[in-house]
């Protein structure tokens, strides 16, 4: 998806873009232009996704290495 509004995501922390679609969900039930809405929500759409690209990729690599998990907080002895 590509709005010219929006920038590219790789300069924004995970965090910055949790607060961008936090801000951008407010803002929207602000409005009550159906145009405004219609463009908040491709450009919330593609925070969501992006979003959910971040914790896919933060899982996979968790599963790939068990090792940097939580095994070695827990001490059995």
């Amino acid at each position: 998806m590509f709005n010219p509004l929006v920038d590219s995501f790789d300069n924004i922390s995970t965090a910055d873009l949790e607060a961008k679609i936090v801000d951008l969900q407010r803002k929207y039930f602000m409005t009550s232009n159906p145009q405004v809405h219609q463009q908040m929500s491709a450009i919330l759409d593609m925070y969501i996704a992006e979003a959910r690209g971040r914790r896919a990729k933060a899982m996979q690599k968790d599963i790939e290495n068990p090792e940097s998990g939580l095994d070695k907080l827990i001490n059995i002895s």
